[in-house]
């Protein structure tokens, strides 16, 4: 058996097991004093735009409100309106920067839906290209993330600048 390793998973781990969850990493990041640590890309009036750590894909972004809710009907109209905004520029940045040839969006919206975050709520904008799906995840159950996210935030927070909401 080969093995691959991703000693950075490890933080993910540590942090969501065994009741270690009890710190919002979205509202650490909104807070922060570093984007670029924080690895947002986007700052808007309501929401934000912040790289996935754990990506699926490179480009694995999420949209958020600033606020901590955990449940998409207590949005206000802003943060809906402003979160359908900035996911259609998370789209568009991608789109420039990354070229997919198409996108999974969605949101988890509960812990027994699959949300490994269920209290502040959020949309996951991951590209999709023909073919990103191959034996490694199937049999191995092991993604491949071919650029690290320093590099994919440079990338990103560029392409965000240059765009207007």
């Amino acid at each position: 058996m080969k093995i691959l390793w991703a000693p950075w998973r490890m933080a993910y781990i540590r942090r969501f097991s065994s009741g270690n969850s009890s710190k919002c990493f979205l509202c650490e990041a909104a807070r922060g004093k570093s984007d670029e640590e924080s690895l947002i890309v986007f700052r808007g009036e309501n929401c934000f735009v912040i790289m996935n750590r754990f990506p699926y894909n490179n480009g694995h972004l999420m949209v958020a409100p600033y606020r901590h809710v955990g449940s998409i009907l207590d949005l206000r109209e802003e943060e809906s309106a402003e979160i359908m905004k900035l996911l259609r520029l998370s789209v568009k940045a991608l789109g420039e920067e990354y070229r997919p040839d198409g996108y999974n969006i969605g949101l988890n919206l509960g812990r027994v839906a699959g949300a490994g975050l269920a209290d502040h709520i959020h949309f996951h904008v991951v590209p999709r290209w023909a073919g990103d799906t191959n034996f490694m995840p199937v049999i191995s159950e092991t993604k491949v993330i071919p650029e690290g996210l320093e590099e994919t935030w440079r990338r990103l927070k560029s392409r965000f600048s240059r765009l207007r909401v």
